[in-house]
């Protein structure tokens, strides 16, 4: 008997042969591993989720790939609204040979700075970690793309949000002639072996396009391959001597990608081709994400005016540790993948946006 899977990489659907546990995709060349024969169970009665109760669903089947225990359940996100909203989201793969160590104090790092620095209510951050204990917030794929529409419901004039992802970031061949290099940009979620990854083209569609007039949002990246992962169509193309220049990065297809009037922009770890270090070089103390600590560093030293200010503060102090350091953990799946290495911190911190602007006179606020 054939089995329909969808391949990890592409997602093409390829059938697996009756007691087969991998299988090769001719079209991407990966290999997507199946870890235990999948069979249908009896759903249960429906059980609360957070604030919200769910419908039937299957009984909650495990993660076999990381042993982690994360559930398969089909959860809500709470409902705490407000002008000001954030999607936090730390990824680690523990106990796997992709485990990275700083994500999970990135996204705790995250949460104090919007909550002390910008004012974001408390409850108005939703957090996906692998230390929830709440289903709901195990950051799988099905979870943090329910998180991203969650921050979008009912988004209005004036409000500000954030997303802030800090994992493995990735790319895949694009067959659609939308990017420039010919590659979409990806997150990793928990689950992304088994469901796949989260592609930029999925992210752009969910929390760009919609975007309403008076409206901003601001996303910070810190993931490999994370350049235009949010598809936007300006990237602020910056020399060592801080001169920039805007590229165009709108699809040659005409394909609509900007958003419905209002303000987008993405702070990225570093551009489509590099990768990104997970290190505890810059602190001294704990692993964190190098975007993400010199990002924080960047707003705690004054060094936030403008968003010229914010790229060039990042990128200095990358800079410098990098001429002195043996870098990190990179979180690039390439790099896991294929047993690449960098040495020292080469990476260098990108910004997008829906439009173009000054970047030298364009106030930075959340």
């Amino acid at each position: 008997m054939l089995m329909l899977i969808d391949c990890f990489h592409c997602r093409r659907q390829l059938q697996l042969p009756d007691g087969a546990r991998s299988i090769h995709c001719a079209f991407c060349n990966a290999i997507t591993h199946v870890e235990e024969p999948r069979s249908f169970i009896a759903a249960p009665a429906p059980s609360p989720c957070g604030n919200y109760a769910r419908p039937p669903q299957p009984a909650p089947m495990y993660s076999a790939s990381y042993g982690c225990g994360v559930p398969r359940v089909q959860p809500q996100p709470p409902s705490a609204y407000g002008t000001k909203r954030a999607v936090i989201c730390g990824i680690t793969y523990r106990n796997t040979k992709k485990e990275l160590n700083g994500c999970i104090n990135d996204a705790k790092y995250m949460q104090y700075l919007l909550v002390h620095r910008f004012k974001f209510p408390e409850s108005s951050i939703l957090m996906l970690t692998e230390e929830e204990s709440d289903p709901c917030k195990i950051p799988i794929k099905s979870n943090i793309m329910r998180a991203l529409r969650w921050l979008m419901e009912d988004c209005k004039t004036g409000d500000s949000l954030v997303f802030h992802y800090s994992g493995h970031g990735s790319q895949m061949r694009n067959y659609t002639g939308d990017e420039i290099d010919g590659y979409d940009e990806t997150l990793c979620p928990l689950d992304f072996e088994e469901n796949g990854m989260i592609i930029d083209d999925e992210i752009n569609e969910t929390i760009v396009r919609p975007l309403p007039q008076g409206a901003k949002l601001h996303a910070i990246v810190d993931a490999c391959h994370s350049g235009t992962v949010l598809d936007l169509s300006f990237l602020c193309r910056m020399d060592r001597d801080n001169q920039y220049v805007w590229e165009d990065h709108r699809p040659r297809s005409g394909t609509w990608k900007g958003t419905n009037g209002g303000e987008a922009f993405c702070f990225s770890g570093c551009d489509d081709a590099q990768t990104s270090a997970d290190t505890s070089v810059l602190s001294k103390v704990t692993p964190t994400g190098v975007m993400t600590y010199c990002f924080i560093q960047a707003i705690e030293q004054g060094n936030a005016t403008t968003y010229g200010s914010i790229l060039n503060s990042m990128r200095t102090t990358i800079r410098n540790t990098g001429e002195s350091s043996s870098g990190g953990h990179v979180s690039s799946l390439i790099t896991m993948l294929t047993g690449l290495s960098i040495g020292g911190l080469r990476q260098e911190p990108q910004l997008t946006s829906n439009k173009t602007f000054d970047v030298y006179r364009k106030p930075f606020s959340l």
